[in-house]
Order: C-alpha cells, then sequence, then structure tokens
C-alpha cells in the first residue's frame, strides 16, 4: 500500500519464545461469517443468524426508510463446504516448524476432494435462493451468485432493506442481521452484497496528492493531458462476458524527483537550508535499487536468488506497459534480464470500475493510478529475488469481490508460493462479511504450502484518516503474515547502518527560507498497525506480542505488524514506469515510491530466497516461523531512536511544485523519521515494526544444519509436497 505519490506516493528487551508445539495456530475467535445458534436469532424459528451482515453504520439515527420491494439487489453466498475444524486443524499443523505434518501439504485437488462444498450441499443453497426469487448469474466451487430484489432478501434472508446515510450519501443495508434458514445453515460461509456501500482497496492511503491536491489513490491524469490514443498494448476493444465492459485507461501522469539527493544517508547535507535539531540535515536519497536492498538486508552474500520458486503479485487492473518497463528497468539497474517466461500474467477478461472516484462514479477505482503499484511491485520482487518467477495476477477492479477472486485462482491452481498484497483498506471501511471469505482463501493456501503477504497501509493508526485508531484489512486476519515498514539507512559503502519505525512529520520551510513551519510539522505518513478492532489473537502471537497491545481494545486481540522492510518514501525505492508527461508525450521515466507497498514486495522476495535456502520447501503460512525466530539474530530490532534518544532523524526533500518538472516552482520541506502517530517502534515486538527486519541470519536460519534449525523446523525437511 503506497502512500500518496510523494511518492511516499511499551518497551523492553526481548523475550524468547515459548512456544506450545500443538496448537500454536489455534485461533481464539469465531469467524466472522460463521452462523451462530438459532436461539440467538432474536426469536426468528428454526433460522440462523449471520453477524456480520449489519454493517456498523446501520444506525436508526441514519435510516431513511424502507427500500423499495422491487429495488435490484445482487449477492454472493460463499458456501462453507465440508468440515471448516478439520481444514483450520490441517493449514495449523503444516505451517507448525515443531509439527511432525510441517511441510506436508495438499494438492488443490485434494483440498477440493476433502473440503469443498458437496454437490447437494450447493443444491441446498441453490434451491433456498431460487425459492426465494433470485435467479443465478453463476456458480463457482466457492459461492452462488444470485439476482432478485429486496423483497427477494426479505425472503431468504429474514430482514428488510433500508436506506441509510453514511458520508454524505445514501446507502441501503439490512435492519437487522440476515438469517439463514437452519437446514441450510452449515452450507453457508458467509453472504456479502446485502449493503451497497463501496468496500474498494487501494494501492494509496488517504492524504493529499502533492502534486495535485487530489486525494491519493485518485488518477491525477487531467483530461487536458490525456492522449488522444491508447498507447501501444493497451486494451483498445471493449472485452465481452460482463455487464460492464471497461476499456483501461493510459498511463497516469508522470511524477518525477526534484534534486539534490544524497547517495546514502547523510551524504549530502543541505546546505543553504534552515538547521533543524541542531544541526542542517541531509538531502533524501535518490532511491534503492534491489541490488543495494539486497546487500543492505544481508542477502547478496547468501547467492540465494528464489530459482525454483514463484511469486505472485495481486494488484487492481493491468499496467499496458508493464513488460517493457520492467525489462528496461532491470537493464539499466543491473538486474538479471527476465527469461522467457519468467514473468506472466493471469487476470479476468474484463475490468470495471475503472473510472477516477468522483461524485458520478462513487466505485471508481482509478485504474491508472494502479499501475505503478503494479510496476513497483514487479520490479522490487525481481531486484530482491531475481531467479523468482513472478506471476501477475489482476483482479477486475478494486473491489473486495474482485480481489478475493483474483486470490481464489491462485489457490485453486496452486499457481504461486508466496503472494504480495501492496493493498488494502481501514478495518471501519471494510466488509466484515468478507473476512471469512479471505480467511477461506488462506486457510486452503496454508493448506497448500502457499503464504500470503499483506501491507498493514500507509495512513498509521488511521485516526486523521477515518477519526478512530485502528488497523488495516486484509493485513489484520489471522492466516495473513502482515508487513510494517521502516526508515532505513546504509553506510557509504552500502552496508546496513540503521533503520527506524517509518512515520514521517512534514513541515514547510517559512517564508524567507530562514526557518521550518512548526517543527516537527504535521503527520504525513508512516505504516499501519496498532490492534484490530474484530480479529482475536491467534496463538502464535502469545508470548511475544506485550499485553498492552494485545488489550488495547479488551479481551487479547490480533496485533499487526508481524515483521516489517523499508517503506519511508525519502529512503524508498527507484521505480521505473511509462507516464503521460506534460508535453503529451508517452514514455518510461524513474521516480523514488515508498509505503507498506515497498515492504511488502520486498518481503515477499526475501522469503523466496529463504523457501530456496530451506532446499525448495514451500513456507506456506509464514507467522509461525518468523515467531520462532524472533529474539534472534535473524531480526533486526528496529527502534525510532537508533542513534539514541537525544538524536532526532530527518531529512530535507525538495518536489517539484507539479509533480513533473521546474516549471511551476520546486517546494522544500523537512521531513522528520520515527514519528508514527500513536504507534511506536521500540525494543521488542511493537506495533509498527512487529518483529523486526530481517538479517543475513535469517535466510542462514532456514538451511539444513544451521545452529538451531533442529529448534525452529522440528528437523522435518523433505521434497515439496504439492
Amino acid at each position: 500500500m503506497r502512500p500518496p505519490r510523494e511518492r511516499s506516493l511499551p518497551s523492553g528487551s526481548p523475550r524468547r519464545p515459548r512456544f506450545r508445539t500443538a496448537a500454536l495456530l489455534a485461533l481464539p475467535l469465531v469467524m466472522a461469517g460463521a452462523v451462530v445458534p438459532a436461539a440467538a436469532a432474536q426469536g426468528r424459528q428454526d433460522r440462523v443468524v449471520l453477524p456480520a451482515t449489519l454493517p456498523s453504520w446501520a444506525a436508526p439515527s441514519a435510516d431513511r426508510g424502507e427500500v423499495a420491494p422491487a429495488a435490484p439487489v445482487t449477492v454472493r453466498v460463499y458456501f462453507a463446504g465440508r468440515d471448516r475444524r478439520g481444514l483450520e486443524a490441517l493449514a495449523t499443523a503444516v505451517s507448525d516448524p515443531r509439527s511432525l505434518s510441517y511441510g506436508r501439504y495438499l494438492t488443490p485437488a485434494q483440498i477440493k476432494q476433502r473440503f469443498a462444498a458437496t454437490p447437494k450441499q450447493v443444491q441446498a443453497v441453490r434451491g433456498w435462493l431460487t425459492g426465494a426469487g433470485f435467479r443465478v448469474l453463476s456458480t463457482t466451487p466457492h459461492f452462488l451468485s444470485v439476482q432478485g430484489d429486496a423483497k427477494s432478501v426479505r425472503q431468504a434472508f429474514g430482514t428488510q432493506l433500508h436506506s441509510y446515510r453514511k458520508d454524505g450519501r445514501t446507502y441501503r443495508a439490512p435492519a437487522a442481521a440476515a438469517t439463514v434458514p437452519a437446514a441450510v445453515a452449515p452450507s453457508v460461509l458467509a453472504v456479502t452484497g446485502l449493503d451497497d456501500a463501496p468496500h474498494m482497496a487501494g494501492p494509496a492511503s488517504a492524504g493529499v496528492n502533492p502534486r495535485t491536491g487530489a486525494p491519493s489513490g485518485v488518477s491525477a491524469t487531467t483530461p487536458t493531458k490525456v492522449p488522444t490514443k491508447v498507447p501501444a498494448g493497451a486494451s483498445a476493444v471493449p472485452q465481452t462476458g460482463h455487464d460492464r465492459r471497461d476499456l483501461l485507461p493510459p498511463p497516469e501522469a508522470a511524477f518525477a524527483n526534484s534534486g539534490p539527493f544524497s547517495d546514502y544517508f547523510g551524504a549530502t547535507p543541505a546546505t543553504g537550508t534552515p538547521a533543524a535539531y541542531g544541526k542542517v540535515q541531509p538531502y533524501a536519497l535518490r532511491g534503492y535499487t534491489g541490488k543495494q536492498l539486497r546487500h543492505a538486508y544481508g542477502v547478496d552474500n547468501s547467492k540465494l536468488t528464489g530459482a525454483g520458486v514463484t511469486v505472485a503479485i495481486v494488484d487492481a487492473y493491468d499496467s499496458p506497459t508493464i513488460g517493457s518497463d520492467a525489462a528496461t528497468y532491470a537493464a539499466a539497474h543491473g538486474d538479471p534480464a527476465y527469461r522467457p517466461g519468467q514473468l506472466s500474467r493471469t487476470g479476468p477478461e474484463t475490468w470495471t470500475d475503472t473510472q477516477d472516484p468522483s461524485a458520478a462514479f462513487p466505485n471508481g477505482c482509478g485504474a491508472s493510478g494502479w499501475y505503478g503499484e503494479q510496476s513497483l511491485d514487479v520490479e522490487a520482487v525481481h531486484g530482491v529475488a531475481p531467479g523468482a518467477d513472478i506471476l501477475y495476477a489482476a483482479a477486475a477492479s478494486c473491489q473486495d469481490p474482485d480481489l478475493s477472486d483474483a486470490l481464489d485462482r491462485i489457490v485453486d491452481g496452486r499457481l504461486a508460493d508466496i503472494v504480495s498484497n501492496s493493498w488494502g483498506e481501514p478495518e471501519s471501511g471494510s466488509d466484515p462479511s468478507s473476512d471469512p471469505v479471505y480467511d477461506d482463501i488462506f486457510m486452503r493456501g496454508a493448506a497448500e504450502g502457499i503464504g500470503f503477504y499483506a501491507a498493514t497501509g500507509d495512513d498509521g493508526d488511521y485516526k486523521a484518516k477515518t477519526g478512530v485508531r485502528e488497523t488495516g484489512m486484509p493485513a489484520s486476519l489471522p492466516w495473513v503474515t502482515a508487513v510494517g515498514g521502516t526508515s532505513l539507512a546504509t553506510a557509504k559503502n552500502g552496508d546496513y547502518s540503521f533503520e527506524t519505525g517509518w512515520g514521517t512529520d512534514n513541515a514547510a520551510l517559512a517564508k524567507g527560507g530562514r526557518s521550518w513551519v512548526k517543527l516537527p510539522g504535521t503527520f504525513s505518513g508512516g505504516a499501519g498497525g496498532g490492534t484490530s478492532g474484530r480479529v482475536g489473537e491467534p496463538l502464535y502471537q502469545h508470548e511475544i506480542v506485550p499485553s498492552t497491545l494485545a488489550r488495547a481494545k479488551g479481551s487479547r486481540h490480533r496485533v499487526v505488524p508481524d515483521v516489517s522492510a523499508v517503506a519511508d518514501s525519502g529512503t524508498g525505492f527507484l521505480v521505473g514506469q511509462t507516464e503521460t508527461w506534460p508535453d503529451n508525450s508517452v514514455h518510461y521515466g524513474e521516480y523514488r515510491i515508498g509505503g507498506t507497498s515497498l515492504a511488502t514486495p520486498v518481503i515477499a522476495a526475501i522469503q523466496a530466497l529463504a523457501q530456496q535456502a530451506q532446499g525448495g520447501l514451500p513456507l506456506g503460512f509464514a507467522n509461525p516461523a518468523l515467531y520462532a525466530r524472533y529474539g534472534t539474530p535473524a531480526f533486526h530490532d528496529v527502534t525510532d531512536t537508533p542513534l539514541g534518544a537525544n538524536t532526532t532523524l530527518a531529512m530535507v526533500r525538495k518536489d517539484f511544485r507539479n509533480g513533473a518538472d521546474a516549471a511551476d516552482g520546486i517546494v522544500t520541506t523537512l521531513r522528520t523519521m520515527g514519528h508514527d502517530t500513536s504507534l511506536h517502534a521500540v525494543a521488542g515486538y511493537d506495533d509498527v515494526t512487529g518483529v523486526g527486519t530481517p538479517t543475513g541470519q535469517y535466510l542462514a536460519s532456514f538451511r539444513p544444519g544451521f545452529p538451531g534449525f533442529a529448534r525452529t523446523h522440528g528437523g522435518v525437511i523433505g521434497a515439496p509436497q504439492r
């Protein structure tokens, strides 16, 4: 998840874990979409409540009355399948390095045979829905998509649909939690679509785009600068098979960084700017390359490349120039050229909601704004793990159903070992009825040996964005590895120097240039983290995460992140992408970018190296192995004050006012580091960086014979079972 196209578009000593060996992953929580006993159905006889179907914003004070009975409604009903407890137990066992079942993964066919919905279950769900007046639009192994009206909803789910005011707009939602007939309840995992509020993930956090003043994630391309011809490689004709046949837009408006830069942290003092914190601060970096990150995190000496491992990248849409951009970037920065077939793509036949979000298109995803995310993810993975295969799995839009469909394609075909997801949304803006859908995907993936990694977001604790302190989704779910962010500093020779937790305050240069305005300034971006409001604490966190964090919202809850890597845009990654420039030309350019959108593919790439080090055995769900290494030399223990409590770290940035060139002037700001809202990177586990960032010892710890290997792996190593 990258911030605005800047492009930044309880302390104590570490504790060593003392894990139980049996139920390392057993989750003390109820799945958000799991049915509850009929006795809880508020007197509705022979029906079972689906508790996640009543949005918190559907309050009586916002109620605008019942929706017309004939109002059209499209919903998805997801199948629970057979033996969900058995699936969870299997995913737990194969993911636990201390279990004798570790790494004994199943194939997709075996998963389907043991856990998929039976024809009898599918028929029961279909009969219930069609009997209530719905018609079936499509059937997949995971859900039925059906269309009906508000009258059908009342018949099938035992609740009326009402209109509610939310964020200045009117949306429909159930007036009471939906219920399911007891006879079909065991076959139903979740129902989505009963409310029609936007549930959209974004590749960038909210905030203001420094080029345009537009919300981040919104394309900054203006109509006067959009080429009249579709660039080569873009979709030129509508696709078929969908009721929305959107074309992908041309590349977004160009962004470039203004110098001067530092070649390494502190290399070039910003002479002529005011002092801050006792000295003139240095310029921000030019941007790291993959080779530099490999060296900084100590993985280049391993000679590992990720060969034999496939990393999937899931984003919305598909940049029409990603192939040529990735090849150009690799050649420019000394990365190995892509082998034939090394970068491949899979995706839907159609795109939807491609428009920029506006009053006319409230569900618009700003398709061209996702191209930079795709470029970042692909180039970062290849730079850090140049031998790994990369599968780009495109989603038809940024909506939850389309993103979950992209993930399902990977799991159903066992298309990758590692899946990087640089997108998400605040917990309060996400759809809780989708939680069990994602959980099901991640558990089936874990059972197949697939690990999922998700960015925690770029808005810190989200309070400035949503008004409440919260975490992001899907990073907060228990079967995904949540990736936080740091500010990374290297020495002149490229060696690792230090990291802080990523959190940036932004102070403008005062008129006249003699001082900075109100140091440290205002928060401009930082790694997401904190305590989930609705996900219980998984056991792999029990003896690691401080109780003050786990109990921050009452009972023990999931805390994120799990692990972290470089994310600060001032110490970020140099990315290459074809863009639309002020003279209306469309060509390749490079710029520095950050965000947990960077940290996530970096961690995914390092995990590809770890899998190769482990002899090719897929790592699967990574959290048990990550937490087993907590407090060891495998991780840097990152804090906000790596040079001492009395040393405040900062950088000076110069940015083109229009984002592309100096025609409209240059803006100078001071970026103070290590200030992440209410979140703090401290000694030990923390809610900015998790267990820390990988060291060279991290990869070494996966090699057979490494000291401590038997302790963390139970001595179980064998050929991958897929």
